[in-house]
């Protein structure tokens, strides 16, 4: 499984729209030019059959699709610290995935064969605000924690370019349901995004990049609203008590058609992460140990 990209320029920066617009297994990469070096951001599966030349590699979080075309580069390759690990070791990558023995063995097959993954044991860590200097262009690490412990965007200067990863705004909404993924720190993401004001907000996936500040807060809001709706259809779903795997099987996350190992643990997680706040909040009550309806 391969594919192509094409190229999209704003200012000095080069959006590598990959295969069918960066639908997932695809994503969207950067190439950033400096008069000192050039960076590449996210290898997808659309440069595993010509990944453009770089001096090093930034990584915004460690999930395949992400990292599918980093097997081009013997050059650095930087990942947040909250993701290293996982960068580092593809064991580590799919245990974050939280799946059951089977399924984290199928998994573990699929990043190796489809997506190339074997672990870059010599990747380096940066932290929050790490700026790199490619000379006359520089690359300031955002870290938007939710999705991954360290998913982090990427400011580049003087373009006013905001890569903002998988913060995707697809009709889908946020995804927070790995075991290591946060729905609180998700939303604090999407208000760090907000802040910022830029020029260009590139996504990692079908929606591009959004000029603008005005209309990409406008797709951030309805991107956060998927959240809201959840909520609100699981209240719904609570009129009668219901156990936690009962609320995974409605599903609340993907669509009835969609099949894989991956959808119940992710249904069951992103819902007794809406389950625990519900609760704290009062909305929501265990009437006995493990059955939850509205309070």
């Amino acid at each position: 499984m391969g594919g192509e990209y094409t190229e999209e320029t704003y200012g000095g920066v080069t959006a590598l729209v990959g295969t069918r617009r960066g639908a997932y297994p695809y994503a969207n990469s950067l190439l950033v030019q400096g008069a000192d070096a050039t960076l590449v951001v996210d290898p997808s599966l659309s440069l595993t059959a010509g990944a453009p030349p770089a001096d090093l590699v930034l990584v915004s979080h460690a999930h395949e699709d992400h990292i599918a075309g980093l097997g081009r580069y013997d050059v650095p390759v930087h990942v947040h610290q909250g993701d290293l690990a996982a960068l580092r070791s593809r064991e580590v990558m799919v245990a974050a995935f939280g799946l059951p023995a089977e399924a984290a063995d199928a998994t573990d097959r699929m990043l190796r064969d489809e997506f190339h993954v074997t672990g870059r044991p010599d990747a380096l860590g940066f932290t929050d605000g790490t700026v790199i200097d490619l000379g006359g262009r520089t690359v300031t690490v955002v870290h938007l924690p939710g999705h991954t412990p360290g998913h982090s965007g990427f400011l580049i200067e003087p373009d006013g370019f905001l890569f903002v990863a998988d913060i995707d705004l697809t009709s889908f909404g946020p995804f927070y349901g790995d075991a290591g993924s946060d729905l609180t720190e998700f939303e604090a993401s999407m208000r760090k995004c907000a802040e910022i004001d830029a020029r260009w907000y590139g996504t990692a996936h079908q929606k591009g990049v959004i000029e603008g500040a005005s209309e990409f807060r406008r797709r951030l809001t309805e991107f956060a609203g998927v959240i809201e709706r959840r909520e609100t259809a699981l209240l719904a779903f609570l009129a009668e008590p219901r156990t936690l795997p009962e609320i995974a099987e409605h599903r609340f996350v993907y669509r009835p058609h969609v099949a894989g190992p991956h959808v119940e643990p992710v249904e069951r997680r992103t819902a007794a992460q809406h389950l625990a706040r519900l609760t704290a909040r009062g909305l929501v009550t265990e009437t006995e140990p493990g059955l939850y309806r509205t309070a």
